[in-house]
């Protein structure tokens, strides 16, 4: 479990590279409101992830589901930030539902995140 969370790290930083490059590409590449969207959902929920990668490098007894939550969140801002590129840039679809299947992965992972910090709090009580 010691490396998960390097990983989780990773891949945040990685998503955090991608929103900076989509909001410039956004900027020159006349993106527009969709581009800047798909930007802020990377930003905010790469450094999400990263909080979450630093906890559960400390995190006993949560520090699996906190992982999996993190993993679980960034593949969601990844399909919707994807999806608002796309649409940006080509006027085309990754597939139908992308946008909405990725938004519903991110909002769940934030209340499968409360409830991990809910389980984790009961114990320490």
């Amino acid at each position: 479990m010691k490396r998960s969370p390097l990983i989780l790290a990773g891949v945040a930083a990685l998503l955090g590279a991608a929103g900076v490059a989509l909001a410039a590409a956004g900027m020159h590449a006349s993106g527009g409101e969709l581009a800047e969207r798909g930007a802020l959902f990377l930003l905010l929920h790469a450094a999400a992830a990263l909080a979450i990668a630093a906890h559960a490098r400390v995190a006993i007894a949560s520090a699996r589901a906190l992982v999996v939550v993190g993993f679980v969140m960034e593949a969601g801002a990844a399909l919707f930030s994807a999806e608002l590129a796309m649409r940006a840039f080509t006027g085309e679809r990754i597939f139908p539902f992308a946008a909405p299947i990725g938004g519903t992965t991110m909002m769940l992972s934030w209340v499968a995140l409360a409830l991990v910090f809910a389980t984790a709090s009961r114990r320490v009580a």
